[in-house]
């Protein structure tokens, strides 16, 4: 089977189950952007220092491809099983930052990013998501999207954050804090 079939070329994509798109159109852009995502946290994952994480990521790789599935299909056309999101993962998101949070010190100023690539690549994943989080919600305005997908991501993007500030204590990286008017 060919990588490409040319069908694209006229500027539209297809859905599961049938229904062709402008490659511009929102439900193309969030699925696009949870692909890019998916991406960038296969990126995280490779970088050095986060050796720990990475079953915890490839899990929320898994979750997003989940969450892609039912963006990219018509929710009136397709007939395919698709996969379903287990109701347990924002609970279990929300206690891996409740558990990493518990040993970071408190925070007294936003932060800037960087200082590790691992934590670099955690503000890019967090932005990212959002970018992701906005796009669903967009979608959500003229299509029906499971609101379980737009908690997730916003419980998402908060963990980047939480992660991004416990591999910079694991790595004894400082945080620079956001110092206004300095």
């Amino acid at each position: 089977m060919k990588i490409y079939t040319k069908t694209g070329d006229d500027g539209s994509t297809g859905l599961l189950g049938g229904t062709r798109l402008p490659k511009d159109h929102i439900r193309i852009e969030a699925y696009g952007t949870l692909d890019e995502l998916n991406a960038f946290i296969g990126v995280l994952r490779d970088t050095e220092g986060t050796a720990g994480w990475h079953a915890h990521l490839v899990q929320i790789q898994e979750d997003l491809f989940t969450i892609g599935s039912h963006l990219a299909a018509d929710p009136e056309k397709n007939k395919m099983t698709l996969p379903e999101l287990n109701s347990g993962r924002i609970a279990e998101l929300e206690k891996s930052m409740d558990d990493m949070d518990s040993t970071l010190p408190p925070m007294r100023n936003f932060v800037l990013p960087g200082g590790h690539p691992a934590v670099s690549a955690c503000h890019v994943v967090r932005c990212i998501c959002r970018r992701a989080e906005r796009a669903t919600i967009a979608l959500s305005h003229t299509s029906y999207v499971g609101a379980e997908y737009v908690q997730y991501l916003n419980r998402l993007s908060d963990f980047f954050f939480v992660l991004s500030r416990k591999l910079a204590v694991d790595l004894g990286i400082e945080e620079t804090p956001w110092l206004p008017g300095k």
